[in-house]
């Protein structure tokens, strides 16, 4: 069963006093020695409209060092580059105003900054988890959400090596990571999650995606997640849970179960993006009844329909050829899937996600929590009719 996050017992608590000018001395004290690598700020105090979380990093702009921020709003990303003192007093207007939570990563160590509800400052302090400051370059090429430079657990995936640059036989891998989770980070966007999210990775393999997700959560959004790690694989699940600790990724843990057997609790995301045929099923079914506020699933393999189908229609000379009866089967297994998640309260969207032109296409199916829609019911019928159908598995999980 999966629990809520627990303060980090390797932070250290500073004190609330002078807590808000001690962050920005380090800040301060981090641009001028160098050793800044990125800052968080997220828990917007207002409301829905003004920007959810601030990132800051250091670029070079004709030849001087100024401070990026990115001001993510709901709709839009907005940057300002300032220099280091307009920068802090930037962040010092923000602090306990604007974002109630700050997160600062140097090369030195993690400072880290929440106010509660009456506005009252403390300041923790732990060792460092990133050993490379990034490169100072200017936006002129696309920012990846998930950064080589310095990353502990690309290095250990055998796709980045010790010198930050990605090997050339992991630049297929980085890009699927990074296009995963900027489709994740726009699906959060639309349903902000709570401080301390619990998010279950259904079908983890060896953690790809599973660290990434939890790398971005924390060190770009200035989460605390919870992420756990489902994998049948007792090997990578060992392999798994030693990198995060190597990490330093508290939240994050691997456990050896099976999807099915697995039990959630209350989730605010459940993402599959490994599961074949009806593991995909299992999946959708586990985030609908923990109540999981996004689910995102990759389906592959569609034996489950295309051996019951029986299709005694105008379609029947079409769904003679086998080829076209087994992409016929797979429409209709992930539009039942779909419609399901409708019926069940999740508005849902299907796209396909091409990583490049050389590479096959990849199916998502993400639903975020909203309202229901009954008729879907009518719909799900009707299509199981036309094409000879008995039942689709979601339907007798769900």
């Amino acid at each position: 069963m999966v629990q809520r996050y627990k303060e980090n017992p390797n932070y250290s608590y500073l004190g609330p006093m002078e807590a808000a000018i001690n962050f920005l001395t380090v800040f301060r004290d981090s641009l001028a020695a160098g050793s800044f690598v990125k800052l968080t700020l997220s828990k917007p105090s207002g409301g829905g409209e003004g920007p959810q979380n601030v990132f800051a990093r250091l670029v070079e702009i004709r030849g001087a060092p100024v401070v990026s921020f990115t001001l993510r709003y709901p709709t839009k990303d907005e940057t300002k580059n300032l220099p280091a003192e307009a920068a802090a007093a930037a962040v010092g207007r923000w602090l306990g105003q604007d974002f109630l939570n700050a997160d600062l990563f140097t090369l030195n160590g993690n400072y880290t900054i929440r106010y509660n509800r009456k506005r009252i400052p403390k300041l923790f302090s732990s060792g460092a988890t990133l050993s490379n400051a990034p490169e100072k370059t200017h936006d002129r090429k696309k920012q990846r959400l998930i950064r080589p430079e310095g990353n502990i657990y690309l290095q250990a995936l055998g796709i980045a090596g010790p010198d930050g640059a990605v090997k050339k036989d992991g630049q297929k891998k980085f890009r699927q990571i990074n296009k995963y989770i900027e489709i994740i980070d726009a699906l959060i966007r639309k349903k902000n999650l709570p401080h301390e999210p619990i998010i279950v990775d259904m079908g983890a393999g060896k953690g790809y995606l599973t660290f990434a997700l939890y790398d971005h959560l924390a060190n770009n959004l200035g989460l605390k997640p919870q992420v756990w790690g489902v994998e049948l694989r007792p090997a990578l699940v060992d392999a798994g849970n030693d990198l995060a600790q190597k990490c330093g990724f508290e939240g994050l843990r691997f456990v050896a179960e099976d999807i099915g057997r697995f039990e959630t609790g209350k989730l605010d995301m459940l993402i599959a993006l490994h599961a074949c045929d009806t593991a995909t099923d299992l999946a959708i079914a586990k985030g609908i009844h923990s109540d999981a506020e996004i689910i995102v699933v990759a389906p592959c393999c569609h034996k489950q329909i295309r051996r019951q189908m029986d299709c005694q229609t105008e379609m029947s000379p079409i769904m003679a050829h086998g080829i076209l009866a087994e992409r016929q089967a797979e429409l209709i297994t992930d539009g039942i899937r779909a419609l399901v998640l409708e019926e069940k309260g999740y508005s849902s969207n299907v796209f396909e996600f091409i990583e490049t032109e050389h590479t096959p296409k990849n199916l998502i199916i993400a639903g975020i929590k909203g309202k229901s829609r009954p008729e879907a019911a009518e719909e799900i019928k009707a299509i199981k009719q036309q094409f000879g159908i008995d039942f689709h598995y979601l339907e007798t999980l769900v």
